[in-house]
């Protein structure tokens, strides 16, 4: 399959007049939407988080008079416990009833995609005025999850709840090596149904999922599905890969890109990303792919600061070795990298990085994502007949690949 982004899907068909406009392997494809052609619509996942339970009220004033917060937290009753396998069964109605206030489609104005060569960040030559999107609310304060993708280079941001209610909202920070963005609205007055943040290393696959979000426009859709795969390797915006990332089989299309996908218990273990297509279709082919949640988890203190997120850097560009010959066959060294400094050399197998025994590039992508800039690891290389211990000193990750690593 080739890359295709969810930023420019086939145009959708008009509805009838019963429905109103709604606003809002091989390398895999980002949800996107076009529906003019001054207006791409990046349109995200929509998680619509229900407002049952007891909420929370912050009153702050000014002058005479005062405005509210009103915090309700999505209760975890969408699952039932199935007492004969030891599973939980996934309640779509009850998940879908629980967790639809905490989405929120976004505006996006002056955004421009991708030129040049097709991308699984948008079409050749495209760019766009307004796009649309989907994010979901993490606390209290206002703060919304979403795809960097969907706000990267916007103008201005607007949020609109389920009640219709708008915010602007600021981007308080971005991360282009994972596609994760936090903005930030003005809570005064706006009733807040934060997301619960479940665990994507807890998940299996077979586990069942949901994704809500407005495919083609058509806002707050609901698909089920399960967990199809784990730790799988896909494109970043800034031309690197990201790690772990979560397939799933739940019906992700154009308007799906930067939503939360939920576990059985109506909590989020991903963040709508990509889809895989064979190059002729942008619509779902049963392959999608979320960001996991750990790894938002760990970014979000920084992202809501305004800081840079940092990554460790090794400086090669790799492929798994054949199966009887298991590692990272190292195919070019960025000069002057990590890797270059340590003595590594193309034609290296890369087996082992620290303790963690490396059978293919996605095993390498994935512990140097575990690691920090700075960290000095231990790398096992076959080279030829001879097996090396070579260390090496992570460096940071740049802002986009060297044509060498």
């Amino acid at each position: 399959m080739s890359p295709d982004s969810l930023f420019n899907p086939p145009p959708r068909v008009e509805p009838d007049d019963r429905e109103a406009d709604a606003h809002t392997g091989p390398p895999p494809r980002r949800p996107g939407l076009t529906r003019r052609a001054a207006a791409l619509l990046l349109a995200l996942t929509a998680l619509v988080s229900g407002a049952a339970g007891a909420g929370l009220l912050l009153a702050t004033g000014a002058g005479g008079g005062t405005t509210s917060t009103t915090i309700t937290q999505a209760p975890t009753t969408a699952a039932a416990s199935n007492e004969s396998s030891g599973t939980t069964a996934l309640d779509a109605r009850a998940l879908y009833a629980d967790t639809a206030a905490g989405v929120v489609d976004i505006t996006s104005r002056g955004v421009t995609a991708s030129s040049g060569a097709a991308s699984p960040f948008g079409g050749p030559g495209q760019s766009t005025a307004t796009a649309t999107g989907t994010g979901f609310v993490v606390d209290g304060k206002g703060n919304i999850v979403t795809a960097a993708h969907v706000v990267d280079g916007a103008s201005s941001i607007t949020v609109k709840f389920q009640n219709g209610t708008t915010r602007t909202a600021k981007l308080l920070g971005k991360d282009n090596a994972t596609d994760v963005a936090v903005l930030s609205v003005d809570p005064s007055g706006l009733t807040l149904h934060p997301l619960a943040l479940g665990s994507s290393a807890a998940l299996s696959v077979g586990d069942q999922v949901a994704a809500i979000g407005d495919p083609f426009t058509y806002e707050r859709s609901l698909s089920t599905g399960i967990v199809s795969g784990l730790d799988r390797t896909i494109s970043a915006p800034n031309g690197f890969t990201v790690a772990h990332a979560i397939q799933t089989d739940a019906a992700v299309n154009p308007g799906n890109s930067g939503g939360p996908v939920l576990d059985a218990s109506g909590k989020v273990i991903g963040i709508v990303d990509q889809i895989a297509t064979n190059g002729s279709s942008d619509t779902s082919s049963g392959v999608g792919f979320a960001v996991p949640i750990d790894l938002v988890k760990s970014e979000l203190p920084q992202l809501e600061a305004g800081q840079t997120v940092k990554h460790a850097y090794l400086g090669v560009s790799t492929s798994s070795a054949d199966t009887a010959n298991p590692g990272a066959l190292v195919q070019s060294v960025n000069r002057g990298g990590p890797a270059d400094a340590a003595g590594l050399r193309a034609g290296d197998i890369v087996t082992a990085l620290g303790s963690t025994t490396i059978k293919g590039t996605n095993d390498l992508v994935a512990t140097i994502a575990a690691h920090r800039p700075g960290d000095r690891v231990t790398a096992s290389v076959r080279r030829g007949s001879q097996t090396l211990k070579v260390t090496v000193t992570l460096g940071t990750q740049p802002s986009q690949p060297t044509s060498s690593g």
